[in-house]
């Protein structure tokens, strides 16, 4: 095989895979330059004024139902403006009770606050107490009922060592 025969072949793939290029370059710029279909808009309905009052009438109608009323509003009626709700009175001999009772109160407040304003302030040097740990609380009726037996209940060492304390025991137990 000669070299010019191969370039001849080289040449003539090339210019194949440039056509092919071409094409596929193409297709896909045709692809997108092709508009997606239009979407139709669709018309809204005019309805006529009468056929909307029927509309109106009949979910007045649908309300009033829910609502418990026995038929529904005329549709051009007047509406009339409800009267206030009459507010209530408190009569005289009421308002002096009230007012009497809060003079009471605020009475005994301000003499509450007049003791402890005249108590005199002892000083006195604070002494460091040892500390205690706060017992937990027991959390159900049966670790209160636990621990009240635990507290009245003598040692259990003392019940071995020696019976005639238990005997005296025994007796104090029946005697309360």
């Amino acid at each position: 095989m000669s070299i010019d025969t191969v370039i001849a072949e080289i040449d003539a793939e090339i210019a194949r895979l440039q056509q092919a290029h071409a094409l596929l370059a193409g297709m896909t710029e045709a692809a997108r330059e092709t508009p997606a279909p239009a979407k139709k808009v669709a018309k809204r309905r005019k309805l006529s004024a009468a056929a909307r009052k029927k509309m109106v009438d009949a979910q007045r109608k649908r309300w009033a139902a829910t609502k418990g009323a026995v038929k529904a509003a005329p549709v051009k009626a007047e509406k009339k403006a409800a009267a206030p709700a009459k507010k209530r009175k408190m009569s005289a001999a009421a308002r002096k009770r009230i007012a009497a009772a809060q003079k009471k109160r605020w009475e005994a407040i301000r003499a509450a606050k007049k003791v402890v304003k005249a108590a005199p302030a002892k000083k006195v040097a604070k002494k460091k107490a040892p500390v205690k740990k706060a017992a937990a609380k027991p959390r159900t009726a049966r670790a209160k009922a636990r621990k009240a037996v635990a507290r009245k209940a003598p040692p259990v060492k003392a019940k071995i060592n020696a019976p005639e304390n238990a005997a005296v025991a025994s007796t104090e137990t029946a005697a309360s």
